[in-house]
């Protein structure tokens, strides 16, 4: 009988031997220099840990290369970070020197552990998604080849998550990071009703609107939109073609701040919006890149030893942050949603 899909397979069936004899049994790490960790268990057996970058869209000749490298320095143990960093696995230090050096040949960059720049985890963007305001792989490629200097040091304030959606759907972890990019439209979806008439099942249309901003049209056999409700999300674009959300001159992309999902020193916090819109220029969004990096710097010259970005900004306030960093305020800035009872500032104290 065959066998059946019923699932990924179990993970510890790929685990390396030593990491299968010491799981759960792990004493401690510590940060060797960037890019590097040693793992000690209980046992006393050593475990280190080589992250290097990668692209989160990579080819199967990529995929090989770093297979012969784990092959060879590894004995074929590697694994890939949830923000696309690759982690060679070797107990045997004295191929941890060599390794380094082959990947650098290679042009991998060794880095990101500590307190550095992470590679920043991203969406699908024009390569594959139907409803990007934005390209990922350009905008993450050009931001990262911009701050690359902060990926291979571990001198920063703390550690450093930036994530990138290509729009407000959030495939990827702008709601919590550090510095997020996001892709924005900024036009209600242009109703091609000759389409809607051919193919599209109405009510499931209309009920996909999370404003309900959607309602039907009985006169044209289709549908109307409240452009004062709608929320530019491109939901409906998913459920009709005939809902174009795509905009090239009016499409954009927001930096949003202070976001995280560590527990430590304080609780985990949500990233909020600063820059309202920024426009597309590809191919190296030289605007975006400038935005990011100003951003960073200014962290890094005014937050204390162990602050993130938005503990940083909590400590001086967020009228002194965007003084600090010169962005200009905007009324778009101002979080006014209904439901935001817990985020509302309800003083009428004023810091700038």
């Amino acid at each position: 009988m065959a066998k059946i899909d019923i699932g990924p397979p179990d993970y510890k069936k790929f685990l390396s031997p030593m990491i299968r004899k010491n799981y759960g049994k792990w004493k401690y790490h510590e940060y060797v220099k960037p890019g590097v960790i040693r793992h000690v268990a209980e046992s006393e057996d050593t475990l280190y840990s080589i992250r290097i970058g990668s692209p989160r869209l990579v080819s199967i000749d990529f995929i090989r290369d770093i297979c012969t490298l784990a092959d060879e320095y590894c004995e074929g143990y590697l694994r890939f970070t949830s923000r696309n960093n690759i982690e060679f696995m070797t107990g045997d230090e004295s191929k941890v020197e060599p390794l380094i050096e082959a990947c650098k040949a290679k042009g991998l960059p060794v880095g990101g552990t500590g307190k550095s720049l992470s590679n920043i985890v991203h969406t699908q963007g024009w390569v594959h998604c139907h409803t990007p305001a934005t390209d990922a792989s350009g905008i993450v490629k050009s931001v990262m080849d911009d701050l690359y200097e902060y990926f291979i040091r571990d001198d920063l304030p703390a550690k450093l998550k930036v994530a990138m959606a290509c729009c407000l759907n959030m495939c990827g972890a702008v709601h919590c990071s550090d510095i997020a990019i996001l892709g924005v439209h900024r036009t209600a979806p242009v109703i091609k009703h000759e389409i809607i008439q051919k193919g599209t099942e109405i009510p499931t249309l209309v009920a996909c609107c999370p404003t309900g901003a959607i309602r039907p049209d009985p006169k044209n056999k289709s549908v109307a939109v409240n452009e004062a409700k709608c929320m530019y999300c491109g939901n409906c674009y998913t459920m009709s073609p005939g809902m174009e959300i795509l905009d090239a001159k009016n499409d954009g992309v927001a930096i949003l701040v202070g976001g995280k999902v560590s527990n430590a020193r304080s609780a985990p916090s949500f990233s909020r919006l600063v820059i309202p819109f920024l426009p597309n220029n590809p191919p190296r969004w030289p605007e975006v890149t400038a935005a990011v990096r100003n951003i960073v710097e200014t962290w890094i010259k005014y937050a204390r030893k162990g602050e993130r970005v938005g503990e940083w900004i909590e400590r001086i306030g967020w009228e002194r942050f965007f003084t600090l960093a010169n962005i200009p305020f905007s009324e778009k800035c101002i979080d006014d949603y209904i439901f935001s009872r817990e985020t509302f500032r309800t003083s009428a104290a004023f810091k700038y």
